[in-house]
Order: C-alpha cells, then structure tokens, then sequence
C-alpha cells in the first residue's frame, strides 16, 4: 500500500474534527485513543480510510472531501472552552451546535472571559493559528480597579514574571479613566493560561471585565453575544498568510 494513504493519527483526528491537533496528541497520550483495537502512541500513522480509530468508544470515520469551515463566535460570559464538561457547566459546543460540521475551539478563552473564539474543522488552520512560532497576537479590552498609573503600564509592556519565565512585551493603551475604573486595551503575543487576569493580580489591579476583540488583523466588529459566523475568505486569508505584521495598539 503506497505510503501517501498515511498520516499520523493527531493530524487525522483534527481533520475529523475531533480537536485541534495539539488536543488530539493529549488524546492519545492519555489512552483514548485505539487503532484497530490497541492504544496508540505518539508518532503513530493511519490509514484514515481503511484502520480503525476510537477516541473515548467512539469511531471516527475520514469523509473523502470534508467541508472545512471557519467560525467566529462571541463568546459570552459563563461559558467553558470545551465541547463537553464533566461538571455539567455550560460550554461553547451549545452555541455552535447547529453547526452540521463536528468543529472545535482553535485555543480558548476562559470561563468569565467573553469575546472572540474561533472554530475549525481545518487542523492545519488551527495549527497556524494557535502555534506560538506564528506569534499571532490578540487584542483585549480590559476593565479593571481601582487605578492604573504609568509604572503599572511600564510592567505591561516589558514583560512581567509568571510561572518562573518572563512574558513577551505587551502593548498598552488607556482607553478611559473614571473613578476607581480604567478600560484599557492590550495586545499580547503570546497566550499563557489566564495571562491577563494573573498580569493585574501581579500588580494589585482586579480585572471587572475582560473581551477579546480581534485575532491578527481580524476583529470581533458588532457581532452579538452568542452569536456565530463564518469567516471570510479574506478573513482566513489574514490569519493564515501574514498574520502578524509591525502596529501598535489603536
């Protein structure tokens, strides 16, 4: 059998629409994964049309031409980044469940965090998008208290330690200032577990609200809570071919 019918098992999964393929490789490494019957391993390869892959019981079957589609939706409060959760909370597969094709979340945003999400049923598109290599940033509006001054905006934008390593140099804006209150708009390049929330805690400030607004060089706009899109073509384009050109916070 000619070796082109193979692919490694993480990049079939993903392009089943099972996870994003770093999902899918903790998959496998947990032992929910069998091919024809046995646990796999990193670094196995399949045949998508001819072995046979369960993940968690459930087969997974390679459709010849599947229909790849790149969603936008606006993740509100409350909800959990996965397609299913143990502890019975709302998840984000309730807001794209009438979506026929089986997609996932490319990366996340935690549960009070609200805003931009994207799906995919594409592994290679949710591998650009999430690969810290392609340093695509992300843009949040951010509320927080009482009071931000100029040494806390500093430390925002030099980086700050969390978890023993410094983080990327960030942007920062000041959007406005009441009393007790500042909105402020940040750009990170990297995507580090609860970064924001854990950057403020840092510096004594308390995050009241946090909503992503754009990916790369593509925006939320006036898209309602809980609502979904698709991506344009020239959408996908923006985050897959240069997604992270030279600008500032604006």
């Amino acid at each position: 059998m000619a070796k082109t019918n193979y692919v490694r098992l993480q990049k079939m999964l993903a392009d089943c629409g099972v996870a994003s393929r770093r999902k899918s490789e903790e998959l496998i490494r947990q032992g929910s994964v069998k091919v024809n019957g046995v646990v796999a391993s990193i670094g196995d390869k399949v045949n998508p049309y001819k072995d046979k892959v369960m993940v968690n019981g459930r087969r997974v079957t390679a459709s010849a031409k599947p229909k790849l589609r790149y969603i936008m939706l606006n993740k509100p409060r409350g909800y959990v980044t996965t397609m299913s959760d143990e502890k019975g909370r709302k998840c984000v597969a309730e807001l794209v469940s009438d979506i026929p094709e089986r997609v996932y979340p490319v990366g996340r945003l935690d549960r009070d965090s609200e805003g931009m999400l994207l799906f995919t049923n594409d592994g290679e598109f949710a591998n650009t998008v999430m690969h810290p290599k392609k340093d695509i940033y992300k843009i949040y509006r951010v509320t927080v208290r009482p009071v931000v001054t100029d040494e806390m905006i500093a430390e925002f934008e030099n980086g700050m330690m969390l978890d023993g390593r410094k983080t990327a140099p960030a942007e920062v804006r000041v959007i406005s200032r009441q009393e007790g209150r500042v909105v402020l708009e940040i750009l990170l390049r990297e995507g580090r577990n609860r970064q924001i929330r854990r950057m403020c805690e840092l510096l004594g400030l308390e995050v009241a609200r946090l909503r992503r607004t754009a990916i790369g060089q593509v925006k939320l706009g006036m898209l309602k809570k809980g609502d979904w899109r698709d991506l344009t073509a020239e959408e996908v384009k923006k985050l897959t071919s240069d997604p992270n050109p030279s600008r500032h916070v604006v």
